[in-house]
């Protein structure tokens, strides 16, 4: 299936991360977060497995950028509902340290096109994977026209584990696109949220920002 006219791309977070985010006016790549939890342990909830964080900081380089690993990288998804939120709804994962379930977890919505852009005005190197980006297999491409190699498909279903579903729907839906070192909070351009009560903490933390993304209660998009 061909890519959408206007894909989106969403990151996850936790929503005590908020406050930070809005105050530094940016994400910030695993490799960065690592070095600002060595000086600041009040910088929020950290969701993410232990285990693929530092493989994608030490092993897992792009092809289409050498010398730039997955984890010195923004990561998101083509789509919400991703199977990483599912292993945090089931809060079983031996690695995973978080057990909080999907309640508090945000997702930042953000335009494919625009983040291109701005990246490449901003000399930040970018790159899109057609599985997961931690996987030594994965492979990575730097070049829109080539968007078409995503498996769509896979990337929007609902369904992609259990009986004859192909292991390669749950490869494609992981595909990531990677943003170098940080990500600007400004072009965050919605929030969805999977509840009333997380509404109201995001609402809270949005009271004094510049910048307003559009605030939405989206229970499709979680388990």
């Amino acid at each position: 299936m061909s890519p959408p006219t206007a894909p989106k791309i969403y990151h996850i977070v936790h929503v005590d991360r908020l406050p930070s985010i809005i105050a530094d006016g940016s994400l910030w790549c695993d490799a960065e977060m690592a070095r600002r939890a060595e000086v600041n342990a009040a910088i929020g909830t950290t969701i993410g497995m232990n285990s693929i964080k530092r493989r994608r900081l030490t092993e897992r380089e792009l092809s289409s950028h050498p010398g730039l690993y997955v984890g010195q990288c923004v990561p998101f998804y083509f789509c919400p509902r991703s199977i990483m939120l599912y292993v945090i709804h089931c809060a079983n994962h031996d690695d995973l340290s978080y057990r909080g379930g999907q309640g508090p977890i945000l997702h930042l919505e953000a335009d494919l096109q625009q983040t291109a852009s701005w990246a490449d005005r901003n000399r930040r190197r970018w790159a899109f994977t057609l599985s997961n980006a931690g996987a030594s297999y994965s492979e990575d491409r730097s070049d829109l026209t080539q968007l078409g190699e995503i498996d769509w498909d896979a990337v929007r279903t609902h369904r992609w584990s259990g009986g004859g579903i192909s292991p390669a729907v749950k490869e494609g839906k992981q595909a990531e696109f990677l943003v170098e070192q940080s990500f600007p909070w400004e072009l965050v351009s919605r929030i969805g949220v999977i509840s009333q009560q997380t509404y109201e903490l995001v609402r809270t933390a949005l009271d004094k920002a510049d910048h307003q993304p559009n605030l939405e209660i989206m229970p499709g998009w979680y388990y």
